[in-house]
């Protein structure tokens, strides 16, 4: 079994070499690569004196990093982590193990926290309203779907598409799993405060935002019955209140003396009608694509299984 640790970092000088320390330790046979996104620090230079294969994506934003990550390295398994010695290296043996164990495609490390500047608390709400969110639009979900300590089967890693740019490719991850019905497990993770000149990049409003539209991106593109059923089903029903006094008036004098309003009903119930409709129409390109990416999955060995061994 090969494993790789993949340390997605910017400007982490103060705990790259001790989290890849830490990694080393862990998973003494791992590979350990650092995926620098640009920084202007000695980032990349301790990285290289600690012993990991340093690789530059100049593209800013940690989708851009994923996408690389995945795309250049080759491995039966993936563990990615932070390179900002906030989650614990000593978990990862036990992810690496339910993985391959149990023949699942990702283990998500949840965060658990004592420190008090390790997490905000603006993060913890949301991180709920978020999870929460996503168990109500696709079924299911999981206990933290923003974490960044992860491990993935080679089956994840080569049909995860990584169209995000920033932060939300961990809600992206998470919804690919949860849309091609892969199996998945979880491990509780300590989650640790930032060491003293490392700062963190994530923007609780602006990055916020991006998950959100995230989130009803992919809701409209994975789940488009449900997207355009409820927008169709919105503007008839408000259609059909706009109309209720045109009735009326009609069924007192016989006459429909509004007519614009008559138009303007008339106008939404067709497009209820084309929003419904292209709601199906999408749907069946939804369902292709899926089976192109179920057939991608399928196309590498499960982990764990005997073509491994």
């Amino acid at each position: 079994m090969q494993v790789a640790v993949l340390l997605p970092c910017y400007n982490e000088e103060a705990a790259i070499a001790e989290t890849i320390a830490g990694f080393r330790q862990s998973l003494p046979d791992a590979r350990i690569y650092v995926f620098d996104n640009a920084s202007t620090d000695r980032t990349v230079e301790i990285a290289r004196s600690a012993g990991a294969t340093v690789r530059s994506v100049t593209q800013q934003g940690k989708g851009n990093v994923v996408r690389r990550m995945f795309a250049d390295v080759d491995a039966d398994v993936y563990v990615m982590a932070d390179g900002d010695l906030t989650y614990d290296p000593t978990a990862a043996p036990e992810m690496v193990r339910k993985l391959w164990d149990e023949q699942l495609d990702m283990v998500v490390g949840t965060r658990h926290h004592d420190a008090k500047d390790a997490y905000r608390g603006g993060h913890v709400l949301g991180n709920r309203l978020f999870t929460n969110l996503l168990s109500w639009l696709f079924g299911r979900s999981f206990s933290d779907i923003f974490s960044g300590y992860r491990a993935f089967s080679r089956r994840y890693a080569k049909s995860f598409p990584a169209l995000s740019e920033g932060f939300e490719t961990e809600t992206e991850m998470s919804v690919h799993a949860l849309e091609l019905r892969m199996p998945v497990g979880e491990v509780a993770t300590r989650y640790g405060a930032r060491p003293e000149g490392s700062e963190s990049k994530l923007s609780t409003f602006r990055d916020g935002w991006r998950i959100l539209r995230t989130i009803g991106t992919l809701f409209r593109v994975e789940q488009p019955r449900a997207f355009y059923g409820t927008a169709a089903a919105t503007i008839q029903l408000a259609a059909i209140l706009i109309a209720i006094p045109l009735f009326i008036t009609y069924f007192q004098i016989g006459l429909v003396p509004r007519f614009p309003t008559a138009v303007l009903v008339t106008g939404m119930t067709i497009v209820a009608v084309l929003t419904f409709f292209a709601g199906l129409i999408i749907s069946a390109i939804t369902r292709q694509r899926r089976e192109v990416r179920r057939i991608a999955y399928l196309a590498q060995p499960a982990p764990g299984s005997p073509a491994d061994r």
